[in-house]
Order: C-alpha cells, then sequence, then structure tokens
C-alpha cells in the first residue's frame, strides 16, 4: 500500500480536474457529540492545464492569521485563466487549532508544525501531518508554508528558506526569496531547537521540494502592512514558478537578508516574572548590551533580574505578553548576510 493510500483523511475535491473547485478534507473523528462525524478542512484546487504545481498552506499554527487572510484572498480572487499549472490552498491546515485560535489543538494539544512526518493512524493532528507529508507534498513543486509569531510573538513581517545541502535546491530556493519582495527575510539554521526536521518545511525537504516560508508579524492581529507583503509574495512565487505569466510580477521591495543561526540569536527568560523589554524590534543591538529584564510585582521590594544579548544583531522577533515563565523566547536576532 503506497504512502498516499495509508491516510484516512478523504478530499472532496479531484486534484486532477481542471477549473477551480472547493471543499473539504474530511478527517473521520468520533466523539460524544458526533458518533459519525468528520472535521472539515476546507481546500481549494486551482488547475489549468499542465505545469507546475504551487502547495500553499497556512494556519499550521491556528493563531498566525495573516497567512490565513491572505490565502483565503487568493482562494477568491485567482481565476483558472490566469494560471499554466495548478495550485492548492489549504488555509486552515490544523482546523481544530485554527477554529480556536490556538496554536496547538483543542482535541490533542497537538502542534502541527512539530509533528512532520505523522501518523496516519495516530491523533487528529499526526493524522493531518501524514495527509499533507504524504498526499499534498508529493504533488506539489513548490511548497510555502505561512507563518507568524501567533499569540506570543511579534516579528518584522519577513520571508524565509532552511538552510539545505543541495546547492542546486537552495539556488532556486534564493531565487523565491529574492522573488517574494519582502523588505526582510532570513535564512534559517535551526538554532533554536524546533527540530526542523519535523515541520512542513522539513517535509518538503525530505522530498526533494522547493519551500518557502514567513514570519507575518504576529501578536494575534492581521496588520495591512504584512498583508500587503504575502499577499504581493504570494503572486510572485507564482510568476517565479511559471504558474503565472511574468508580466504578473509585481515589484518589491529591497531585500535585506539575514541569517539566524545557533542558539546565541535567541534569548530567553531567565525566570518567571513580568518582561520588561528595553529595546525594540527593528534595533540593532550589541553583545552584552541590556535586553530587558523581569520583574516580580508579587514581591515588589525584590530586586529585578536583568538580562543581556548573547551576540550583536537585528532584533527580528519579541515576545508579546507581558507575562513570561523561565524559558519563554524573548528576542531572536538576525544577522546580515550575502545570499550566494
Amino acid at each position: 500500500m503506497s504512502d498516499a493510500a495509508r491516510s484516512r483523511l478523504i478530499p472532496d475535491v479531484d486534484f486532477d480536474a481542471e477549473g477551480k473547485q472547493t471543499g473539504f478534507v474530511r478527517l473521520f473523528h468520533s466523539v460524544h457529540s458526533s458518533a459519525y462525524g468528520f472535521i472539515p478542512i476546507p481546500i481549494v484546487v486551482i488547475k489549468n492545464g499542465a505545469g507546475p504545481t504551487a502547495l500553499f498552506v497556512s494556519g499550521n499554527h491556528g493563531d498566525e492569521y495573516e497567512g490565513q487572510v491572505a490565502l483565503s484572498n487568493l482562494a477568491k480572487s485567482l481565476d483558472p485563466s490566469q494560471i499554466k499549472g495548478r495550485v492548492i490552498i489549504l488555509p486552515m491546515a490544523n482546523f481544530p487549532a485554527a477554529m480556536a485560535g490556538r496554536r496547538t489543538s483543542p482535541l490533542d494539544e497537538g502542534n502541527l508544525n512539530r509533528t512532520f512526518p505523522g501518523n496516519p493512524d495516530g491523533t487528529v493532528t499526526q493524522q493531518i501531518a501524514f495527509f499533507i507529508e504524504h498526499v499534498l507534498i508529493p504533488m506539489a513543486d513548490v511548497v510555502c508554508d505561512l507563518h507568524s509569531g501567533g499569540s506570543s510573538l511579534m516579528y518584522v513581517p519577513c520571508a524565509l528558506i532552511k538552510r539545505v545541502s543541495d546547492a542546486a535546491r537552495h539556488a532556486q530556493q534564493v531565487a523565491l526569496l529574492q522573488a517574494f519582495g519582502s523588505p526582510l527575510a532570513y535564512v534559517s539554521g535551526g538554532g533554536n531547537g524546533t527540530g526542523t526536521d519535523s515541520t512542513l518545511m522539513g517535509g518538503a525537504e525530505r522530498a526533494g521540494k522547493l519551500a518557502v516560508g514567513t514570519e507575518l508579524g504576529g501578536s494575534g492581529q492581521v496588520t495591512p502592512a504584512a498583508l500587503r507583503i504575502v499577499e504581493r509574495g504570494l503572486r510572485n512565487v507564482l510568476v517565479q514558478m511559471g504558474i503565472l505569466p511574468r508580466k504578473m510580477r509585481l515589484k518589491g521591495e529591497d531585500t535585506r537578508f539575514l541569517n539566524v543561526g545557533g542558539p546565541d540569536y535567541f534569548v530567553y527568560a531567565p525566570d518567571s516574572g513580568v518582561f520588561e523589554p528595553v529595546v525594540e524590534l527593528g534595533d540593532e543591538v550589541r553583545k552584552g548590551q541590556l535586553a530587558g529584564r523581569i520583574h516580580f510585582p508579587e514581591t515588589p521590594w525584590a530586586a529585578a533580574v536583568e538580562f543581556q544579548f548573547g551576540r550583536e544583531g537585528f532584533v527580528l522577533c519579541k515576545r508579546v505578553p507581558g507575562r513570561t515563565s523561565r524559558g519563554d523566547c524573548l528576542f531572536h536576532l538576525g544577522t546580515d548576510t550575502v545570499l550566494e
């Protein structure tokens, strides 16, 4: 039995049919209130003849809304006559998490972007990961996974690629990043211990597919600036892949390219309390510079704990909630790089 055939999820769209189709991927889930019910994961397939396939995903983390809005807009606006090839849109990949506005699923606490390659017989989140990796990714030539900081982080809006060892694929991904046209872009080395093999982009890499991602903002909101960046970027990815004609490319901004490397690029809370940042997103900082303080209002006479940056860099990301626990990510940095 093929990996795709092992998936329990049933799409009610035909991936080979011409035109625009809308529907659901059915994940059957028997619970007290619905014995034979299914979880309806929305999907849109737009196809016009032979050509490359783009797989666009958002809602991988349910509290990241910028990509969900951008892909909803794309699903409504993209006409089959405009394209050559196929576009698959999955705007609420972890549907239970997206409906709840949570990073993780309320059904099994599953973090979809730490669950790949998934399990066809596992939890709800594991089954979704298996379907994406073993059914959707094999159809694609390029995978675009749209993220932001969600409820706990705020990013300067940016696009990103994962560092890969294959030189030819790396060059193609750099070209996609340049075409995206965001004001900031970075190359991730997986230095924050997330286990990049368990992510959707890790699944794309296993399949030998091109992959580009985003961190579009966050703090549980959608901003016009982030939406402009991602909608333009998606359009330009389609042009770069030859799915849309070159005349439809939108002029992007001059991109500053950053590297996000090892653990010293990240700053974590040294204690539990109230986080006071002393720098802002977009600041340039130096090694040893004061980054912030942790306060203890329950014992206001206790001295605040100060902490510093472990290296120089550009403040790419900052924690949003003031209340924090030891081990929470408070900042991460990027350093300028030249993409080859």
